[in-house]
C-alpha cells in the first residue's frame, strides 16, 4: 500500500482528490483520531496503489533543463525532452506516483496521458510537437506522443515521479 507524507496546507479531502481514491476509502485503512486534524509530516495510508519502492524504476523532471529521465534501479535508462509549466503557470515540484494511464485522451494531450497524484497534473502527449522543450503548458509535462507511449508502456501505475528543478 502507497504511503503518502502530508504536505502544508493538505487536507483528507485533497488527498483523495489528488490520488483519485474516496475519502471513505482512505478513512476506512487510516486510523485516525480526529480526520479533521491532519498534519505537515504525517503518513496517511492510500488503498489501491503498490508501494512506490516495490517498482523499479522511478521518474524525475528537471524544470530548468526541460528533460525527463527515467530510471531502473537507480540506473539511468533514457532521457526524453519536455515542455512544462509557463510562468504563471508553473509545473509543480514534489514527489507524486503516476495513478492512471488513458490512450488517446483527444485534444492537445496527443496520444497519451498519464495521470500524476496531484489532481489536474499530468505527463501527456501533444498535438504540438514544436512546443517540446519549452515552457508551454498549464503545468504538465508534455512529451512527444511517440515518446510518451513508450514511457507508458514501460512503467506500472504506482510509479514514483519527481519533479524538481
Amino acid at each position: 500500500m502507497l504511503k503518502h507524507t502530508v504536505r502544508p496546507g493538505e487536507t483528507l479531502t485533497s488527498i483523495s482528490e489528488d490520488y483519485r481514491v474516496p475519502l471513505w476509502e482512505i478513512l476506512q485503512v487510516n486510523t485516525l483520531p480526529n480526520p479533521n486534524l491532519i498534519y505537515p509530516g504525517q503518513i496517511i495510508l492510500i488503498p489501491g496503489y503498490p508501494d512506490p519502492s516495490t517498482i523499479p524504476y522511478t521518474i524525475y523532471v528537471s524544470l530548468s533543463t526541460r528533460k525527463l529521465s527515467l530510471y531502473k534501479n537507480g540506473a539511468i535508462v533514457k532521457v526524453y525532452p519536455v515542455g512544462v509549466g509557463r510562468m504563471l503557470h508553473e509545473t509543480p515540484k514534489g514527489l507524486y506516483i503516476i495513478i492512471n494511464k488513458a490512450p488517446n485522451p483527444g485534444g492537445p494531450y496527443g496520444t497519451m496521458w498519464m495521470s500524476i497524484s496531484k489532481k489536474h497534473y499530468g505527463i501527456h502527449g501533444t498535438n504540438d510537437p514544436s512546443s517540446i522543450g519549452n515552457y508551454v503548458s498549464r503545468g504538465c509535462i508534455r512529451m512527444y506522443n511517440e515518446d510518451v507511449e513508450e514511457l507508458s508502456r514501460t512503467v506500472p501505475i504506482g510509479t514514483r515521479v519527481e519533479i524538481g528543478t
